[in-house]
């Protein structure tokens, strides 16, 4: 079993399922210690006993709502606080309302920026001063690549991911010198149980949304997070900056 995570701390949010559950536990099988975070309480207890079960891993969790300021600086803190540093933070929380513009409610609109984008920024200010004083850390944010091609229905979720895409490349370029990196992951239609669902209840729009792969089908949620350890390791020490797209094609360059 690769251990190239032995030392690291990595705080990952919204690991209780989906794309976070599966990068949380790529990240435990190579050794990391967690801080898994996520407004699902139940589910982080249960992801957590999995994850120490099955690869010995050494877990802390946070229960709560990131897009909070005061969930936010506690959950980064806990990190130091439980295992003396933070090396990893992956910004995964999130989850659209993904509904035609026009539909969309205040409300939804509300909770999409919240979820997507208010997360981000609160989780990577508060761990910034700790990756500088350590001259080291890896900050990966999860985007979309409907950002790059405007997907149907997607509007008010771009705008939060875009956020995202745009705060990537402006904290890269003032913490270069710093030994963090700073990069954003931005997969296309991924089969989480979300676009399981999805596929149950509208078919129709299910195979809208893969239509623009060229590979024809979603990407697997294992796909998306190999790529996020790759670029949460040591080995991607000059790659800053970046929205690297895992998306079968559905974008080009």
């Amino acid at each position: 079993m690769d251990q190239k995570f032995k030392n690291n701390v990595a705080v990952v949010t919204g690991a209780a399922k989906g794309i976070g559950f599966a990068i949380a536990e790529w990240l435990a099988k190579d050794g990391a210690k967690l801080v898994l975070a996520d407004l699902d309480g139940a589910g982080l207890k249960d992801a957590s006993t999995h994850l120490a079960s099955k690869y010995g891993a050494e877990i802390a969790s946070q229960a709560g709502d990131l897009s909070d300021q005061a969930v936010a600086e506690t959950t980064i803190r806990l990190a130091s606080d439980r295992f003396g540093r933070l090396d990893i933070l992956v910004n995964n929380a999130g989850g659209g309302i993904i509904r035609p513009f026009a539909e969309h409610t205040p409300e939804t609109i509300k909770t999409t920026i919240d979820r997507n984008l208010w997360t981000v920024l609160w989780c990577s200010w508060y761990a910034v001063p700790t990756m500088r004083k350590q001259g080291y850390g890896r900050i990966i944010n999860l985007g979309a690549d409907s950002v790059r091609n405007g997907l149907w229905d997607h509007a008010a979720y771009n705008a939060a991911k875009g956020g995202v895409h745009g705060l990537t490349t402006g904290m890269a370029r003032e913490f270069a010198k710093d030994g963090i990196t700073v990069n954003t992951v931005a997969p296309c239609a991924v089969n989480t149980p979300q676009m399981v669902a999805i596929t149950k209840s509208n078919p129709a729009l299910a195979a809208k949304f893969v239509s623009v792969i060229p590979m024809g089908r979603p990407a697997e949620m294992e796909e998306v997070a190999s790529m996020v350890s790759y670029l949460a390791s040591a080995e991607a020490s000059f790659v800053t900056g970046q929205v690297i797209s895992v998306n079968g094609g559905s974008t080009m360059l």
